[in-house]
């Protein structure tokens, strides 16, 4: 499995990061956002390490799919039960921050209304 030892997201997946985990398997990682834009607001990051949505190919195809089908199941177990918001930043002008892909997932009131 591909990893960046100076990324943040695979220091989290190494352990040597704390987080707040929802989720885990041996393809997916699920935590908690630190700075959340909704009442509930997690990430999900396949453990492989790739810098970006543009950098994803044929061979990322099943855990971009697994994380499509997991954020749902994630939502109702959090609570979620009026609909979320699934985001992916990829790239500069897309606002991607961390180099690693990574899918927001953000459920309550108007969660993209924060002031």
């Amino acid at each position: 499995m591909s990893h960046d030892p100076n990324c943040l997201f695979c220091k989290i997946v190494a352990g040597q990061i704390p987080s707040r985990k929802v989720y885990e398997d041996e393809h997916i990682l699920a935590f908690h956002d630190i700075h959340p834009w909704a009442p509930v607001h997690i990430l999900l990051i396949p453990k492989q390490h790739l810098s970006s949505l543009a950098e994803a190919t044929d061979a990322h195809a099943e855990v971009l799919g697994r994380m499509t089908v997991l954020a749902p199941k994630l939502m109702r177990e959090l609570g979620v039960t009026n609909g979320f918001r699934t985001v992916i930043n990829t790239g500069a002008d897309g606002g991607q921050e961390v180099y690693h892909l990574h899918m927001h997932v953000m459920g309550g009131p108007r969660p993209w209304a924060k002031g």
